[in-house]
């Protein structure tokens, strides 16, 4: 990232979660990013299509369409713009097919700015595993329970019967954050 000390690198922000955007957006232009936030891919798109960004960092989850659409579009208009996909969800298959739509690299959130920046400057290996160390059985539950719970709009009781579990033992399961991994 070699730039002049007054030239501004244009990135686009794209996350359903408008708080993360906001504190994100931040961090990243005290770091001379020009940041142009959406908060889906639909958003995005018009937002790009005159001008595709130097840099993006696009949530792989969303409402609508997948943040993998907007990745191989970005790259599509772009092949030059570094990408980060960010996701709660972290999977070897996703991070796999983000890298070959044509993603520099893949983080799991929560991410930080340091990282998404230190990120851009590393071209991702498809055939590495996302960590060194898989997650816990203990973590890959927890996701997976709250990505039910996501999709049930919060509802515990809903999530409950979706997971065919009592609702007293998934808010427990919920309140315990799994360690490692």
């Amino acid at each position: 990232m070699n730039t002049a000390p007054n030239e501004q690198l244009s990135l686009l922000l794209v996350d359903d979660d408008a708080t993360f955007c906001d504190v994100l957006r931040r961090a990243l232009e005290k770091r001379n990013f020009s940041v142009t936030v959406a908060h889906s891919v639909e958003q995005a798109l018009p937002l790009v299509q005159p001008n595709p960004p130097e840099y993006a960092v696009v949530d792989l989850k969303m409402g609508g369409a997948s943040g993998l659409a907007l990745v191989q579009l970005l790259h599509e208009m772009d092949p030059a713009t570094r990408i980060v996909v960010l996701t709660g969800y972290a999977s070897i298959a996703t991070a796999v097919e983000a890298i070959k739509l044509g993603a520099t690299q893949y983080l799991s959130k929560p991410a930080n700015a340091d990282e998404i920046v230190a990120a851009f400057g590393h071209l991702a290996d498809p055939d590495l595993s996302l960590n060194a160390q898989p997650a816990s059985v203990e973590r890959l539950e927890w996701e997976h329970i709250n990505r039910i719970l996501q999709e049930n709009g919060g509802n515990i009781s809903a999530t409950a019967r979706a997971l065919n579990m009592h609702r007293r033992t998934l808010q427990r399961k919920l309140a315990k954050r799994p360690s490692g991994g």
